[in-house]
């Protein structure tokens, strides 16, 4: 057995150590979960909430609505999540961190990877579809967005800004889906604040690798900015902090809002700028997820604060 193999094997539970469900499970990084998955959620969180303010939908449908895009952005990272391992698992094989990933270590088998994708896509799809015509939006995501991004990393530095189209992209179908195809200034401001927010957050991820990238050949922003890392990502939460203020504005959110949306994400991202090292794995592991944890959520309640003021 190799050492990948085993350092694979020796991470599980025990009572898991000789199930082979447990490399399916890593395959899909459902054992990390809400990681990842978290953070596709939350841009349809916000779709939901801002435009159910805009067209008075109620509570009720509110909380089926975002319980569609809790499960739906599961399923959908499950998917990426996939798909990427299967493109790159000779990348995988080369970087330290990814090495044990189950398709690289040969704890899964290539075609039942591409089983599981399948079965993913097919219930994706069927979600889709529930949400009428305009929910079929998200099939762009799922059939081109997310099929595109592992390739990027062979061709460009900036793989993270096509990944923020990619885990964006339940933003527009949400609004689309509740509200139509209104205020659409305001949801393309949202927009592109969000992708600015998944290339400060996937930097911090892929500095734990920049060192084992620049030798596979990977290419990243993490390894593009590199020393200059810190004041980049800083321009990024800014611009992402100024579609915030621009929503609230556009949008008459109350004090609320400022406090809690605008105030509690600056914030958020003072603290993480000022006492992230980008040097240490384990530190960029924790920022990465006190986005999905932390951030997400900030800004959702003060939308949700909005919401319920109205």
């Amino acid at each position: 057995m190799s050492d990948a193999t085993s350092s694979l094997r020796q991470s599980k539970p025990a009572i898991l150590r000789d199930s082979p469900a447990w490399g399916y499970l890593t395959l899909t990084r459902l054992h990390k979960f809400p990681a990842g998955s978290i953070l596709v959620f939350w841009p349809g969180a916000w779709g939901v909430i801002l435009s159910a303010r805009a067209v008075g939908l109620p509570a009720r449908e509110v909380a089926i609505q975002t319980l569609i895009y809790a499960i739906g952005s599961t399923l959908r990272h499950n998917a990426a999540c996939i798909w990427n391992d299967i493109c790159d698992r000779e990348f995988d094989r080369r970087v330290e961190r990814s090495k044990t990933r189950p398709l690289a270590c040969g704890a899964v088998s290539l075609t039942g990877a591409v089983l599981l994708l399948v079965a993913h896509i097919a219930a994706c799809y069927l979600l889709l579809t529930l949400a009428g015509f305009e929910g079929r939006v998200g099939l762009f995501g799922l059939f081109f967005l997310d099929v595109i991004y592992p390739l990027t990393k062979r061709w460009t530095y900036w793989p993270q800004a096509w990944l923020g189209l990619a885990m964006t992209w339940e933003l527009p179908v949400s609004w689309i889906s509740i509200q139509g195809y209104t205020y659409l200034e305001t949801l393309t401001v949202l927009f592109c604040g969000s992708v600015c927010w998944t290339i400060y957050y996937d930097t911090i991820y892929a500095c734990q690798d920049r060192r084992d990238d620049v030798k596979a050949g990977v290419k990243s922003t993490a390894v593009l900015f590199g020393d200059c890392v810190r004041p980049i990502l800083s321009t990024f939460a800014t611009l992402f902090l100024s579609s915030l203020i621009y929503v609230g504005y556009a949008t008459s959110a109350g004090p609320w809002y400022l406090a809690i949306t605008v105030a509690g994400t600056a914030t958020c991202f003072v603290w993480q700028l000022s006492t992230v090292d980008f040097d240490d794995g384990g530190a960029c592991w924790k920022t990465f997820k006190a986005n999905g944890d932390l951030v997400g959520f900030v800004v959702w309640a003060g939308m949700m604060a909005s919401y319920i003021q109205e």
